[in-house]
């Protein structure tokens, strides 16, 4: 067993940072409290001088941000349980990134078995550390394209991302439609575009289509489990959703 003898409690709010302190020392007498700290700024100060403890109890929002901010300012190579009130986004990142937390307010029950499962784990300081930097890269926003400049007669022309109806691949020449009906080659693969887009907005149908969600004018069932769809200002009649796609078109399109 490797027991927890030191523990770091990242924690805003004092009624809250009280109760986890009496749990702690109702459960394990001889751990020692190393500290309370209620911000990032403090915690990253913390790290910066002393030793990383045995476990630290990390609230997620704290009084200057969300505590996810430290592991970008500081090393944090130690166990860590997150603590929450009922955030449904940060749950789900959670559980997809099987990181350890408790719901506020905790109770003793479920602190006491969370603490077991550390001291019965040797090797949890290793394994965290990936996954922690998996809920990083999950929970924080991406930066996407919000316009391009295109080429255009002797000069360029500026278009914002939310002007596009579609790209599309033709002939191994890609272009991008705007709603208002122009057209116009653009540089860019398919490939890089769906790395560069907002997929909020954007789906990749087929090999041939990135559609923007407001072009879509109806959806309609296709054989062998496809989709045919009808876009606006499409030069095709129909743009199809492949079958491996169908689902998560769906999804996307009710999201």
């Amino acid at each position: 067993m490797n027991a927890i003898k030191k523990i770091l409690i990242l924690e805003d709010e004092k009624l809250n940072s009280e109760r986890i302190k009496r749990l702690i020392l109702k459960i394990r007498p001889e751990v020692e409290i190393l500290d309370v700290l209620p911000s990032v700024k403090k915690t990253v100060s913390w790290l910066s001088e002393n030793k990383c403890p045995d476990l630290i109890m990390m609230d997620v929002q704290l009084a200057d941000g969300l505590s996810f901010e430290i592991f970008n300012l500081a090393e944090v190579t130690c166990p860590i349980i997150f603590t929450t009130a009922y955030d449904e986004y940060a749950i789900k990142a959670f559980k997809y990134n099987s990181i350890d937390y408790l719901l506020k307010p905790i109770e003793k029950d479920e602190l006491e078995a969370a603490i077991i499962k550390f001291e019965n784990s040797v090797q949890q300081s290793q394994s965290q550390q990936p996954k922690i930097e998996e809920l990083l890269a999950y929970i924080q926003p991406k930066e996407y394209r919000n316009r391009f400049l295109i080429p255009y007669r002797d000069g360029y022309r500026k278009i914002n991302t939310e002007d596009i109806a579609y790209f599309y691949s033709n002939m191994n020449i890609n272009y991008v439609r705007l709603f208002n009906g122009e057209e116009f080659v653009v540089s860019q693969t398919l490939e890089t575009l769906e790395q560069e887009l907002d997929l909020k907005d954007f789906f990749r149908a087929n090999r041939q289509y990135i559609i923007h969600v407001n072009s879509i004018e109806n959806v309609h069932n296709f054989f062998n489990g496809k989709l045919k769809l009808k876009i606006k200002h499409s030069k095709d009649d129909d743009i199809i959703v492949s079958r491996t796609k169908a689902t998560s078109f769906k999804l996307w399109l009710d999201y």
